[in-house]
């Protein structure tokens, strides 16, 4: 039997134990491992690695020894409860062994998970799984989770108290990150906010979600972009004595320029525009960038990225002009730039 949308996630959370096998398939291993492990935790309990119900074959090996899996799903345990066998990276020749143990599986064996990579149609594993009338096919994709998979996960981190508006920044999140970094980033949430009973916060969620560019380097962009020119020259130097390239410090300011000229021509406005940004920009930045943009206006910020851009290529070029001072230059033309909503 296969899976399709959204009882995939369901099931995996969930599974039956009364089916006999599962294989959990897909091209991001990252994700098959995350779905393995929800399933394997659910269908065996706690404790199951130290009570020996849980027995791990390499996919690779059932080709040498094909009996092995029988014999580990047909295998008494010495504690009681339920038992699972994973069978990991499977590639398609295992899948005459894995027929042999479901065609022979019983109530009170060992249920079955595979786990592999992307399968085709012709797969053998596929086939397999997809025609049998009570083993279970679920294929893994690339999708971000849905709002019920992240409400689930941070039920599972304690946390309960989740508004809808710190919902919707953790959705997006979620389209920005790899599913291992934004299950981290949960727990992270989740261990941060232990014994306190108050919403989450979006603030709270901009603490915890991962850094896209150094905190100094973004410092000095902000400041740019406030047009905070006393402040300016401390800080650059500062930056300059840590060793930061001048092209790396040009591609920050141009990312921070485009994201505020992307949200200043937003139909949503400014923080809807921020928020669609990959990734998206959470908390107290969102709304002190949203404020920039608002205050560049889409002309200003035209001019902004065009000079950013011609600073690049000067940088690039094979000009003798000391390349730290020409990024300064750049920088602080800007911070002296005028601005008032020009659109």
């Amino acid at each position: 039997m296969n899976l399709k949308g959204a009882e995939i996630a369901r099931y995996l959370a969930k599974p039956d134990p009364t089916r006999p096998g599962l294989l959990i398939y897909g091209a991001d291993a990252m994700r098959v491992a995350l779905k393995r492990a929800e399933a394997v935790a659910a269908l065996t309990g706690p404790n199951a690695d130290q009570e020996m119900r849980l027995t791990r074959i390499a996919g690779g090996d059932l080709r040498k020894d094909p009996a092995q899996l029988l014999d580990a799903v047909k295998a008494v345990g010495f504690f009681p409860g339920p038992r699972v066998v994973l069978v990991e990276d499977a590639p398609d020749t295992a899948a005459p062994a894995v027929a042999t143990a479901l065609q022979d599986w019983a109530r009170g064996d060992a249920v079955i998970v595979i786990t592999a990579g992307a399968l085709g149609k012709a797969s053998a594993l596929r086939k397999l799984f997809d025609g049998h009338a009570s083993a279970v096919a679920a294929p893994i994709y690339d999708d971000p989770p849905g709002e019920a998979e992240i409400a689930r996960w941070l039920a599972d981190a304690g946390l309960r108290e989740v508004p809808a508006p710190a919902m919707a920044d953790l959705t997006a999140l979620s389209r920005a990150l790899d599913p291992g970094d934004f299950r981290q980033t949960i727990e992270k949430i989740g261990l941060y906010k232990h014994g306190d009973s108050a919403p989450l916060t979006a603030d709270e969620i901009a603490l915890m979600a991962p850094a896209t560019i150094e905190a100094e380097v973004d410092d000095l962009i902000t400041l740019v972009a406030e047009g905070k020119a006393d402040a300016f020259p401390r800080l650059m130097r500062r930056i300059e004595a840590q060793g930061v390239a001048p092209v790396m410090l040009c591609i920050a300011a141009l990312r921070h320029f485009r994201a505020l000229h992307a949200a200043a021509s937003d139909p949503g406005g400014a923080v809807a525009g921020l928020m669609r940004q990959r990734p998206p920009i959470f908390g107290p930045r969102r709304d002190q960038m949203a404020r920039q943009a608002q205050s560049w206006g889409m002309r200003g910020l035209e001019e902004a990225v065009r000079h950013l851009l011609d600073t690049d290529l000067a940088l690039r070029s094979s000009s003798r002009a000391p390349t730290m001072a020409v990024m300064e230059r750049a920088l602080f033309r800007l911070t002296l730039m005028p601005r008032g909503n020009r659109r």
